[in-house]
């Protein structure tokens, strides 16, 4: 019988190693090559960045809002935490003396023995004044029962009430974490965005992240507003001039996030800033900013009107006049006037 054997593999050569080496070096690197351009993000334009930028501010601006009106709330349930625990303080200050006072009546009956209130009125030497002292000290114990009694509803009062304050700060405290994660997330769009701005040519970015060219900007620049407040008309209330006077000093102010000045506003954090140097008291967001006043059209617009943008009411300007506003626009630029054209119109309110 034959015996079959198997054919033996010849090893590849030399040569012929080193080329089929080059061959799968060269199909790796083509594969490669195709899975990069699959992969790559298409090239944005300028217009498409600036777009995507001011879309990512917007996003920002809510969000600020948002944390804006958790902070205020937080604050608020702090300062209320604060009341109750000074209160409750207090009112153990006097259920401690309530105490200390039935302590001593309790010590100076065991001095005497505890002796039945009988036999006290019979060996008493004076009965007439015992019965004087006997009655007088009940009224005084019944009174300090009461006392005791008012105190200790008075503290357990409090305590429910500090525990529903230290609920509500709790709930808020998380709540505010929360916006402050949504915030991070959007700093990484910003982050991406600026990215992409970098790679622009100077040109090209100064077009994107240009103002709305009037240079009016720079609070350096001392006759910047000058013909704007020459032409605008007057503020019909003293206390609407004092906030249109003080958004113009604050003009070339960083933007910073919920920041109220005196350095550093966000938009909402501006108006209330300058109705506060006027006397005013207005709310912190936007979302409550636009209803702390008379609403007004678009028409009948004056000085010192709170300007508002975007249908979700996340940004606000201060009216000066002639169709523009002192605004604190985004971390891409300080405090400046602006048309009140350069975005969605949601509303406005007349505080004074």
């Amino acid at each position: 019988m034959a015996v079959h054997r198997k054919p033996r593999q010849r090893s590849l050569s030399g040569n012929t190693a080193r080329t089929a080496a080059t061959l799968a070096l060269a199909g790796a690197a083509t594969a490669t090559a195709f899975e990069g351009t699959g992969n790559a993000e298409p090239q944005l334009t300028p217009a498409q960045v600036k777009a995507k930028v001011d879309q990512l501010y917007q996003e920002a601006e809510e969000a600020t809002q948002k944390y804006d009106g958790a902070k205020e709330k937080a604050d608020t349930a702090q300062r209320r935490l604060k009341s109750l625990q000074d209160e409750t303080a207090r009112a153990q200050a006097k259920f401690n003396s309530a105490r200390d006072a039935l302590g001593s009546i309790a010590a100076a009956q065991y001095r005497d023995g505890g002796i039945d209130p009988a036999w006290q009125l019979a060996l008493s030497s004076d009965p007439d004044r015992y019965l004087d002292d006997a009655a007088f000290a009940e009224r005084a114990g019944d009174r300090q029962a009461g006392a005791v009694a008012r105190v200790r509803q008075q503290l357990r009062e409090i305590e429910q009430l500090r525990g529903a304050a230290h609920v509500e700060l709790t709930s808020l405290r998380s709540r505010q974490a929360e916006l402050k994660r949504e915030k991070a997330a959007v700093n990484g769009k910003l982050d991406e965005a600026r990215q992409l701005l970098d790679r622009l040519s100077p040109q090209q970015r100064s077009a994107v992240t240009a103002d709305d060219g009037t240079g009016r900007a720079s609070r350096s620049a001392p006759d910047a507003r000058a013909p704007l407040a020459a032409g605008s008309v007057a503020a019909t209330d003293s206390r609407a001039a004092a906030a249109v006077a003080y958004a113009y000093s604050k003009l070339g102010s960083p933007y910073v996030w919920g920041a109220t000045g005196p350095d550093a506003f966000d938009c909402s954090g501006l108006a209330q800033a300058a109705y506060r140097s006027a006397g005013v008291s207005i709310p912190r967001t936007t979302y409550a900013q636009i209803d702390a006043g008379r609403r007004v059209s678009r028409s009948e617009l004056q000085p010192g009107d709170l300007v508002f943008f975007y249908s979700g009411i996340s940004h606000v300007g201060i009216y000066i006049g002639n169709g523009q506003m002192i605004h604190a626009p985004n971390p891409s630029a300080p405090v400046r006037i602006a048309p009140i054209d350069e975005m969605p119109f949601a509303g406005a309110t007349r505080v004074v």
